[in-house]
């Protein structure tokens, strides 16, 4: 059994088998301790009502008479005292009766076989035709007590229903094996175009269309496995783009570094060619250098590796702390700080949330022109903390608003390239709140400014 389809259809005729044997056990048990007694009774009341007939009809012959009762349905014994027999109707496979039995009945007791009889493993009683399996009562015959012993032919009150039981059971259990295998058929079909996918997928094709148009379990599977197809297409081509937007953001300072290198090989440059072109290398060495430091943070947020530490401390004092170090950035471009920082107190890693406030800061220092005004806030909502980063700079544009949380993606390139930008900031500072279940969202207009909203849960 090797294949899903032959399991089942194997395991499905085993249960039915199983299922059968039981149920055939369980009507002989019924049979043994329910119906035994009630079908002797109701053939001692038969055997008595010949004998009451025979016995107010005395000018009936009791062999025509017997003859008759046989021809009806049943197997009929009539004994005297001495041992003599006369049998009427079917033929007994088994005479295996005691003489005193006989003698037993003769001298006015009646015998009741049918609730005594041993009944062997896997055989109903009430079919084994043994003349044991019979109930006897007393006759008076031309003024002499003989044994009248009865039980019904089975052969011949239910020769043709049993005949037509098996017919039943064996078209039954043809037609059940016939319709295992073709409903086995239509519920493995979905699963082996599921294993197909899976090869596909295996070799790189998520292009995927599975025609299942079920809504069972199997159905869920199939457009489950569809999404998750969709996910891993397109998780490859973030993969790719991901590989093509490091491969172009290194490439790039190291044709730099590589051309001024030349270039500063050259003897007849000036001191001041020669210092401008040195501070280009140093800028796009510090700018590879940070590059790689956010691929490795990345790489480990990415992976859960990075364990968060966690501290209750004051948020406001924080934030502060940031303004601080990046006092030389602000001072320098005149920008206005408007603060409304109470104290809060969060439960976080100290280290990843400094990283945040100081990306999103310096973001709003970079892109806010000289003069403009920068605003940050502290409120609570409820269980919640809530950060607000606002400045009057240039603002993003509503096309790139989606994307600006997307790795490597840049609003303007120029811009960033002047400004030594990886594309990576704003995905760490999401990944680094998603790790502490918060949230962030933007809203910003060209020419008006940007506001950064984050939630974080409050102590």
């Amino acid at each position: 059994m090797k294949t899903l389809y032959s399991r089942i259809v194997v395991t499905t005729i085993c249960i039915m088998v199983l299922s059968s044997v039981f149920a055939f056990l369980l009507s002989n048990m019924y049979y043994q301790y329910n119906l035994k007694a009630y079908n002797d009774q109701k053939i001692t009341d038969m055997a008595y009502d010949i004998e009451n007939f025979y016995k107010h009809n005395p000018e009936v012959g009791i062999e025509d008479y017997l003859t008759h009762v046989g021809k009806l349905g049943y197997q009929i014994v009539l004994a005297d005292g001495d041992g003599h027999e006369m049998f009427y109707g079917g033929e007994f496979s088994r005479n295996s009766l005691e003489p005193e039995v006989i003698k037993e009945v003769v001298s006015g007791e009646t015998y009741h076989g049918i609730l005594n009889f041993p009944s062997k493993l896997f055989i109903t009683g009430f079919f084994d035709n043994d003349l044991m399996n019979s109930i006897g009562v007393p006759i008076v015959i031309d003024g002499v007590t003989h044994a009248l012993f009865l039980r019904p032919d089975v052969m011949v009150q239910f020769g043709e229903m049993r005949i037509f039981f098996s017919i039943i059971m064996i078209i039954s259990i043809l037609l059940s094996i016939l319709l295992v295998g073709i409903i086995t058929r239509h519920i493995v079909k979905p699963i082996v175009h599921l294993t197909d996918a899976t090869k596909q997928i295996s070799q790189g094709k998520y292009n995927l269309k599975l025609n299942v148009k079920r809504r069972d379990e199997i159905g869920k599977l199939s457009t489950h496995f569809s999404h998750m197809a969709k996910g891993l297409e397109q998780l490859e081509q973030m993969r790719q783009e991901f590989v093509s937007n490091v491969s172009h953001e290194i490439q790039s300072p190291l044709a730099s570094i590589q051309g001024f290198s030349q270039t500063l090989q050259t003897k007849n440059l000036s001191e001041e060619q020669r210092n401008r072109y040195l501070s280009i290398i140093e800028e796009e060495s510090r700018r590879m250098s940070q590059l790689s430091k956010q691929l490795l943070m990345l790489a480990s947020l990415d992976k859960e590796e990075h364990i968060l530490e966690k501290s209750t401390f004051d948020l406001a004092a924080q934030i502060k702390q940031v303004l601080l170090v990046t006092e030389w950035s602000w001072r320098s471009k005149d920008l206005a700080i408007d603060m409304e920082l109470p104290s809060l107190f969060i439960h976080g890693d100290q280290q990843l949330l400094h990283q945040v406030w100081t990306n999103l800061i310096t973001n709003s220092v970079k892109f806010t022109d000289s003069g403009g005004s920068i605003s940050l806030r502290i409120s609570r909502l409820d269980d919640m903390c809530c950060i607000e980063i606002s400045d009057t700079g240039i603002g993003i544009a509503e096309s790139d608003l989606p994307h600006i949380f997307n790795r490597f993606y840049k609003a303007d390139t120029a811009r960033d390239r002047k400004e030594t930008s990886t594309g990576l900031g704003l995905s760490i500072t999401q990944k680094i709140i998603d790790l502490h279940r918060g949230s962030i969202e933007v809203t910003s207009q060209l020419g008006k400014g940007t506001t950064f909203r984050v939630l974080l849960p409050a102590v």
